[in-house]
């Protein structure tokens, strides 16, 4: 065994794990921009409701208007 050898070894192990995390980020990239895309299309689903609906919100402090 010479010096090279260990050396090799951990060459091997850091090429593995930067393999793996390089796996790990494009799974989170993917992941990501799938979320995204589902935020935005709440995100128009709410304005659109608020739209229809004339936007209202009532709080449990503040009555209705038809009060």
């Amino acid at each position: 065994m010479t010096n090279i050898d260990p050396m090799q070894e951990r060459l091997a192990h850091l090429i593995r794990t930067v393999d793996e995390l390089s796996d790990t980020v494009a799974r989170q990239d993917k992941e990501i921009a799938t979320l995204t895309r589902r935020v935005e299309m709440l995100m128009r689903r709410e304005a659109e409701r608020e739209a229809d609906t004339g936007g209202g919100a009532f709080f449990a402090n503040e009555r209705p208007p038809h009060y």
